[in-house]
């Protein structure tokens, strides 16, 4: 039975590839508001535990429920739905088009309308789409091929079209990933902001420490496709056997 306070739950997953488990029966709960990242060494099954959580692997066994509603079956689309969106380690744009219509693509899907509405949808839900650009510091690169963009500019759209799916819950692979230190406060800032105000739940893979114990309310190791730690950022800092797999 799900507890009431839990947006997403993941009872006794495993995901394996061969002879490889990436993933053994892992057991974790997010609760509602939570800012709260996953770590571990490479190779811990992190990014497939997302990929399974999203759609885009099937499970070998085990249940996924998010907002008291079972996704094991459904698919990426149908997950996305329901609230829950995500962005990727490697970043995941529509790299020909400008910063606005990237963003206003989301919104269309968001809303079912077809892409032969682009051009109609570009008024119509313009203040929409710069309310999002706003949200995410793009405002004033609406015409912007995105492509250009610097690379921690591109984790920001990314950003902005993950909130145009107008998610309950986000799901971040690596959100600073390629940043320099100066930009990483940038989008760990935002990224609380964005938790704090909009009432968002986030839970983010990082493997910059300073990211996460620096503004996670609570930190969940994985370690060989098992979660062998959870708790609060110093409880886990001071964790011995965290200390022995990953933190050194």
């Amino acid at each position: 039975m799900m507890k009431a306070n839990a947006i997403l739950q993941i009872e006794q997953v495993s995901k394996a590839f061969g002879e490889l488990k990436a993933l053994n029966g892992v057991d974790l709960r997010v609760n509602y508001g939570e800012f709260s990242a996953l770590i571990g060494p490479n190779g811990a099954g992190k990014s497939t535990l997302f990929n399974v959580v999203t759609g885009l692997l099937k499970k070998d066994s085990g249940k996924v429920v998010f907002d008291g509603v079972e996704i094991t079956k459904d698919t990426p689309y149908m997950i996305t739905e329901k609230g829950l969106s995500r962005t990727f380690q490697i970043v995941s744009i529509l790299p020909r088009l400008s910063v606005y219509d990237n963003v206003l693509a989301a919104v269309l899907s968001q809303k079912k309308q077809m892409m032969n509405f682009f051009a109609r949808g570009k008024r119509l839900f313009k203040e929409e789409v710069f309310r999002i650009l706003e949200l995410v510091g793009l405002g004033g690169e609406p015409e912007t091929v995105s492509s250009n963009l610097a690379h921690g500019d591109k984790k920001r759209l990314e950003l902005g079209i993950a909130l145009a799916n107008d998610p309950k819950m986000l799901l971040l692979d690596e959100p600073t990933s390629g940043m320099a230190p100066e930009e990483t406060g940038e989008i760990m800032s935002l990224i609380k902001r964005l938790c704090d105000e909009m009432g968002l739940t986030i839970f983010f893979v990082e493997h910059d420490m300073k990211a996460v114990f620096g503004w996670a309310d609570r930190v969940i190791v994985l370690h060989y496709g098992r979660v062998v730690a959870d708790g609060l950022p110093e409880d886990i800092r001071n964790n011995a056997l965290v200390q022995e797999i990953y933190l050194g």
